[in-house]
């Protein structure tokens, strides 16, 4: 697993970068082959603001064959902000292989008949209406069920995620309702 690890207003050491990339590469146990993994970053951050108690952050993004996941955690320290952070992501981990494992063993027949060809997508972030776009990202969507990505939205701890359809190859958006079930939005026929 390739790890690049930064800094941002902090003067990373060695010892401090060898101990992020460690935490982070430990997790690699949980993949059978070395390619289900093809690359972690993780940014170490000090926040320079008096008024916030725990300057420190450690935030990593791991990149699992076209998923995501993200873990960010503050504290005083920075070492524990690494370890909070490690625990964190091995937890999103050991979630996400479990029901990978789950529904390899229940659709593996299914699944290998699923067209598999990532297309590019843009999400553009807006503040408000009328406001400028600032930020845009670029995402590449295999085609998934609504279960799948809801799990997605929950792993990357996102209110929203949009998707391609497996069943029907249209672009579908899950999001979470105030009353923590998730909803489905399909494009009218």
């Amino acid at each position: 697993m390739e790890v690049a690890v930064k800094g941002r207003n902090i003067s990373l050491t060695e010892a401090l970068e060898r101990y992020a990339r460690e935490k982070v590469e430990r997790l690699g146990k949980f993949f059978d082959e070395e390619r289900s993994v093809s690359r972690a970053e993780v940014e170490l951050i000090h926040e320079r603001n008096p008024s916030i108690p725990e300057p420190e952050v450690a935030e990593t993004t791991m990149f699992i064959n076209g998923t995501v996941l993200k873990a960010r955690e503050a504290s005083p320290d920075m070492y524990a902000s690494i370890d909070l952070m490690s625990d964190k992501l091995e937890r999103q981990v050991r979630r996400y292989r479990g029901r990978q494992i789950d529904r390899w063993h229940g659709q593996l027949k299914k699944a290998s008949q699923e067209p598999h060809s990532p297309q590019p997508f843009v999400v553009d972030e807006e503040d408000e209406i009328g406001a400028k776009i600032v930020r845009t990202k670029q995402f590449q969507m295999k085609p998934m069920s609504p279960e799948e990505a809801a799990l997605q939205m929950e792993l990357l701890d996102h209110d929203f995620y949009v998707f391609t359809s497996a069943e029907t190859g249209d672009i579908n958006v899950v999001y979470r309702r105030r009353d923590g079930n998730y909803g489905l939005i399909e494009p009218a026929r």
